[in-house]
């Protein structure tokens, strides 16, 4: 048996009519919005970067959210948003609508859904970025033909969104965290554990290792990649050990999860064959009675997060409008 390869992911649809809402999708470096009108358009998508301020962050980040929900109002008056979506990186409860940790950001156990919807007057869905983009490509995407399909994000770091029988899966905002499982030996990952998938495998620990292997001053895997692809033995090295750790890593995710799919998304993705071949050849390696996953591209494209966080907005909104049943006397 040999495991599925598809490098061609369907085109995304679009988000079809529904009322008009705000869409926020928060990184590390920078934070992108977006206005969506009731054809489901995004009549104006901008990106600003991502205040810092320690402690006073997740206020900073609403204070954003606030004027660039202002911003939106001023340039396009006719088109009002009912509800807003937000999405945040870090470990994110969505249930209690809060963002418990996010190394990189400064804030703890802060309240994003409440204080965003205090700033914005609107109802306001709240999520983990990557969930949020992995519900775009399940609903819209490379994912939808899949009721078990785990999309995975490799970027500056690498997380999932895993979807059983279609749910998404979120366990209490930990589900998913696949950077923070163990790969190897080393190096020192950034959330205090050693060998984490993160660390040896994501866009920014590609380069990180080759500079520190070789003295260079590479600013990403791309540059990593393309030394390796002209026969640079030390760059091959790194390479093929984070498609290693990839493999790995996906195989414990096949082992647990059986998914029909596994999507493939972030910087990382645009490799293209140069990851989905090897990588799929490694996996095919590993597993032995396993089901084999398709391993597809994702297909949404940069806007992933602002159309998932667009979705569930809209989804709030069905939520508050379905009819109270009375109870049978």
């Amino acid at each position: 048996m040999t495991t599925a390869l598809d490098p061609q992911a369907p085109a995304a649809a679009p988000l079809g009519s529904g009322a008009p809402v705000l869409a926020f999708d928060v990184g590390g470096t920078d934070m992108k919005a977006a206005l969506v009108d009731g054809d489901g358009r995004l009549v104006s998508v901008v990106r600003v970067p991502t205040p810092h301020a320690g402690a006073a962050t997740g206020e900073a980040v609403v204070a954003a959210v606030a004027d660039l929900a202002a911003r939106f109002g001023a340039e396009h008056p006719t088109v009002v948003p009912q509800a807003a979506g937000l999405l945040v990186p870090g470990h994110v409860d969505d249930d209690a609508g809060v963002g418990v940790f996010a190394e990189n950001l400064g804030w703890h156990d802060f309240p994003f859904r409440s204080r965003a919807g205090e700033a914005l007057g609107l109802p306001v869905s709240f999520s983990h970025d990557v969930r949020g983009a992995g519900e775009a490509e399940h609903r819209l995407g490379a994912a939808a033909p899949y009721r078990d399909v785990v999309v995975m994000a490799i970027g500056t770091g690498i997380a999932g969104a895993i979807f059983l029988d279609g749910r998404l899966h979120t366990g209490g905002g930990m589900a998913g965290e696949m950077g923070h499982s163990r790969v190897a030996d080393g190096p020192l990952c950034a959330c205090g554990g050693t060998g984490c998938l993160e660390a040896v495998a994501s866009a920014a620990a590609i380069a990180r290792r080759y500079n520190a292997l070789t003295g260079a001053a590479v600013p990403g895997a791309r540059a990593v990649l393309e030394r390796a692809e002209a026969g640079d033995p030390a760059a091959r090295q790194v390479w093929d050990s984070a498609l290693d750790a990839l493999a790995l890593d996906l195989s414990h995710t096949v082992a647990l999860l059986a998914p029909e799919a596994i999507v493939i998304g972030g910087g990382l993705a645009q490799a293209g064959p140069a990851l989905f071949v090897p990588l799929a050849e490694k996996l095919d390696a590993i597993l032995t009675f396993h089901r084999r996953p398709v391993l597809l591209p994702a297909s949404i494209g940069e806007n992933a997060g602002l159309i998932g966080a667009a979705l569930r907005a809209r989804d709030l909104l069905a939520v508050d409008a379905r009819p109270v049943t009375e109870p049978a006397p």
